[in-house]
């Protein structure tokens, strides 16, 4: 507080907490942080309120493509132990969509496209998912250890060892539900959106709640020095690299 100020009204003053232009202008941005804190609990509550909804049967169901799942090969089901293969499969098994029969996909070889299957494998866990699918000892033994290059580092996967016991079956993709939706929580939680990503508030509250994510902007003196040169004639270009040399050599 001003001295001027403590010694024109005395020392009594202090006890008012009288705040300075600084502290107040703090004061407001601590305030906002708040604000944008309750936006977010919010936007999670409108979230839960929306997933809470549940849904509801279609009538009459609609198919929307095509899906593939592995399947007990026919001699396999036959067996004695069919059912201790197909409780293998209720744990590894993928699936997969598309719009087509035959899920085939456009790929380019020596420039022409062509049109191939897409590759469907079996779920290779890795060794902490393998322990949480709950796998009993017998299970076990038909799985292998394999290390595969993932990125770039080496990756151990836990592999099955006779995936031809299985087969790929193609079933239509019929929608028989459909998620309720309320209008008005749907409108409220956009409006919150629009609030926080239009005008760039997501930033801030990563910083705030300290998020391991975190946004990454480049420097402003590294984007000046990126962004430079960019559309610019080349009679701009040598200009300012003339008076770069010439202020360097001034320096000098």
């Amino acid at each position: 507080m001003d001295k001027i100020f403590i010694a024109e009204n005395g020392e009594n003053m202090l006890s008012y907490r009288i705040r300075t232009k600084r502290q107040k202008k703090r004061m407001q941005y601590e305030d906002f942080d708040k604000y944008l804190i309750q936006l977010s609990k919010k936007e999670k509550e409108l979230y839960q309120k929306i997933a809470s909804l549940g849904s509801e049967p279609l009538i009459p169901p609609i198919q929307r493509g095509w899906k593939r799942t592995f399947v007990l090969r026919e001699d396999v089901a036959r067996i004695t132990k069919a059912a201790f293969f197909e409780g293998i499969l209720k744990k590894i098994n993928t699936k997969a969509w598309s719009y087509r029969k035959d899920f085939k996909i456009k790929r380019r070889n020596r420039g022409r496209k062509i049109y191939v299957v897409s590759e469907q494998k079996l779920l290779s866990p890795l060794p902490e998912q393998f322990s949480r699918l709950g796998f009993n000892e017998l299970e076990k033994k038909f799985f292998y250890e394999s290390w595969n290059l993932e990125g770039k580092q080496l990756v151990k996967r836990l592999v099955f060892k006779d995936p031809s016991c299985f087969v790929l079956r193609t079933t239509p993709n019929m929608i028989d539900h459909i998620k309720r939706i309320d209008a008005e929580l749907q409108s409220e939680l956009q409006q919150l959106r629009n609030f926080l990503e239009c005008r760039n508030y997501r930033r801030r509250l990563s910083k705030i709640k300290g998020d391991r994510y975190r946004w990454r902007f480049h420097d402003f003196e590294e984007q000046d020095e990126v962004y430079l040169y960019k559309n610019k004639t080349l009679k701009c270009i040598l200009d300012r690299v003339k008076e770069d040399l010439l202020t360097l050599s001034g320096l000098i």
